[in-house]
């Protein structure tokens, strides 16, 4: 088994392509700060799953008109990919947003939470403690 497969070198191409053709020809001005995060092709080269993130404000609704521009722009990225790399065929495109970072964040911050928390019963029961000490002396 060879250590890249060539799906994943694929994948790594249309990424790169992907973030740079979506920031300077895509001129729709409904679309946000978009960033690739991943991308996985299918086996036979006929799909790729190309997984944004937005910057800013991600309500449902802003996601869903996001993803509704990128697909409508999807034509023209497939034949901007098609100049740029030397594919016999190039996936058809199909993009999802990323749930994984805003999981993330939420995670980080809930861990933040419980670090401060923790803290404060600490320097609660510090407290306690010192009161304490006064009073038996």
């Amino acid at each position: 088994m060879r250590e890249f497969k060539r799906t994943d070198r694929v994948a790594d191409q249309l990424q790169k392509e992907l973030a740079v053709l979506i920031q300077r020809e895509v001129k729709d001005p409904r679309l946000g700060m978009v960033t690739v995060s991943g991308v996985t092709v299918s086996r036979d080269l006929g799909y790729a799953d190309i997984y944004v993130t937005l910057l800013g404000e991600q309500s449902p609704e802003r996601i869903k008109e996001n993803l509704q521009v990128l697909k409508r722009a999807g034509g023209f990225l497939r034949s901007q990919i098609a100049k740029r790399i030397k594919l016999r065929h190039v996936p058809e495109l199909r993009f999802h947003f990323d749930e994984s970072v805003v999981r993330g964040q939420h995670l980080s911050s809930l861990i933040d939470e419980a670090l401060a928390s923790d803290r404060d019963r600490q320097d609660d029961d510090l407290s306690e403690d010192n009161a304490d000490n006064e009073e038996t002396r």
